[in-house]
C-alpha cells in the first residue's frame, strides 16, 4: 500500500527533541482533521516511543532517532520511531507493564501506553543494532468536514 503523504525526520537523542517529535507528529496528523483527543493520543504515543529511545537505546551516549510519518487511505496514520542503539534483548518481556531497564524513576508503562492509544503496535529489535516501533492509528472522519 502506497502512502498518500510522508515525512522523515532524524534528530539527536536529546530529551529536548521529544517535544519536537510530538509536535511534528501532531502537525502532520492535522491534515486528517483529527479530534483533539486523537491528536493528544498521537502526541502521547510518539512521546513514549521517542523517550524510550532517549532513555533506553542510548543510555550512555547520544545517538540518532528517526521519526517517519506516513498517511494511507482510510485516514490511517503510520508512525515509525527507529533507533540504532543497544536494542531490546527480550521484546515480549519489555512489553509487559511495569518492566523497565531505566531505573526506579521509570514507570515501565511506555509500550502499554503506546498500545492503548494506537490501533496497532509492532516492536522489532535486535541486541546491539537498535529498535523499530511501528504504530498505526485510524483517524475518524468527521461529518461536515
Amino acid at each position: 500500500m502506497k502512502p498518500s503523504n510522508e515525512v522523515k525526520l532524524t534528530f539527536l537523542s536529546r530529551s529536548a527533541n521529544e517535544g519536537f517529535a510530538r509536535t511534528a507528529a501532531a502537525c502532520f496528523a492535522a491534515q486528517l482533521d483529527p479530534t483533539l483527543d486523537e491528536v493528544n493520543d498521537i502526541k502521547t504515543a510518539v512521546s513514549e516511543a521517542v523517550t524510550n529511545c532517549i532513555v533506553h537505546a542510548y543510555p550512555d551516549k547520544l545517538g540518532t532517532v528517526t521519526l517517519r510519518l506516513r498517511l494511507f487511505e482510510d485516514n490511517v496514520m503510520e508512525i515509525v520511531v527507529k533507533d540504532t542503539g543497544v536494542g531490546i534483548p527480550d521484546v515480549e518481556k519489555a512489553r509487559k507493564p511495569l518492566f523497565t531497564t531505566g531505573g526506579a524513576d521509570r514507570s515501565g508503562m511506555g509500550f502499554t501506553i503506546m498500545e492503548s492509544f494506537m490501533d496497532n503496535l509492532k516492536v522489532r529489535s535486535q541486541a546491539g543494532k537498535g529498535t523499530t516501533v511501528t504504530m498505526r492509528r485510524r483517524i475518524s472522519r468527521r461529518l461536515g468536514g
